[in-house]
């Protein structure tokens, strides 16, 4: 079911401005995420995820009347097969925000910071697992290193990192569960459906804080009804400026932005909610930036190859 949106152009091989801008935007908003969580206080983490995802779907509501793309979003609602499949990335996806809002509110955007930091290794990890992918060596001391770091943390700081593995993990799974459905699937149909079949969660999760007499949204004032009405567009905008950014640029340039979202959340945690660093955390932390060093490094040699390999095909083909 191939189908265009008109919130993403064509693919490029080379770096558009579109692009770069879209890619630096999405990046950028997810990196500010923190500064954006902690105003969500009183409403508990449960709260806050499930009107996220009602006030998402409002907002992919708007935009497929918006954009004239209802049609095609019918048509992926009336496949059972990919809608199943998009029930288990919202239940993915969905954990991924219940965690990230409890580790930032509970102070520990540091260790949110360090599961996307080792979120593109799991990725790959997995790909070795569930699509039986091969690694190259050095992606193999990258997966180890950081291995060997989030050991070192549990060991020395006497925690598992639980939130920074459940982040990397669930976000790793979406990837994979999302990258499973094909190209014919736009990013505002998919998190549309992802949004439309996590609404009846969403909803019984607010009604079961209701009858707690814990909901926040119409009793902390019109700030704070608008913190959480606005978590929709938060959610929506940085995922549409990625679908954007990756028509529109190659993969690797995407895939190297990616750490500029981690980076920021840790200064963030360091700079502005002074989270406190151990020497336990800070030897954690070196070995997975030593880790993602490798990784970027074996990524921009095999990319060096690909073009080198490339350009001998076709002055091969021209001779």
């Amino acid at each position: 079911m191939a189908q265009s949106s008109p919130l993403v152009a064509p693919a490029s091989d080379g770096l558009s401005r579109t692009g770069l801008l879209a890619v630096f935007g999405a990046y950028l908003m997810w990196g500010v995420f923190p500064l954006y969580f902690v105003l969500t206080s009183p409403a508990s983490a449960l709260e806050v995820v499930a009107w996220r995802v009602v006030f998402s779907l409002i907002f992919c509501a708007i935009l497929l009347v918006v954009t004239g793309t209802w049609r095609s979003f019918w048509t992926l609602v009336c496949n059972s097969s990919l809608m199943a499949r998009l029930f288990v990335a919202g239940i993915l996806v969905g954990g991924n925000w219940l965690i990230y809002v409890i580790a930032v509110t509970s102070g520990n955007t540091l260790e949110a910071s360090l599961g996307y930091f080792i979120n593109p290794l799991v990725s790959v990890l997995l790909g070795v697992v569930v699509l039986h992918e091969k690694l190259r060596k050095l992606q193999w001391v990258a997966v180890g290193i950081a291995t060997v770091a989030v050991l070192a943390m549990s060991i020395l700081y006497g925690q598992v990192p639980w939130l920074a593995l459940g982040l990397a993990f669930t976000f790793g799974f979406y990837g994979l569960v999302k990258s499973r459905l094909g190209k014919g699937v736009t990013a505002l149909n998919s998190l549309s459906a992802e949004a439309l079949l996590l609404s009846p969660i969403a909803l019984a999760v607010i009604a079961f804080i209701y009858a707690q007499g814990n909901l926040t949204l119409l009793s902390e004032g019109a700030s704070h009804f608008w913190v959480l009405a606005f978590s929709g567009i938060v959610t929506g905008v940085p995922l549409l400026c990625f679908a954007v950014a990756a028509a529109n640029l190659p993969l690797s340039v995407v895939g190297m932005v990616q750490y500029m979202t981690p980076i920021m959340q840790f200064l963030i945690a360091l700079l502005i909610f002074h989270e406190h660093m151990s020497t336990e955390r800070w030897l954690g932390f070196i070995l997975v930036w030593v880790a993602v060093a490798l990784f970027i490094l074996d990524a921009l040699r095999h990319n060096q190859r690909r073009r080198v390999h490339r350009k001998a095909q076709v002055a091969s083909t021209r001779a």
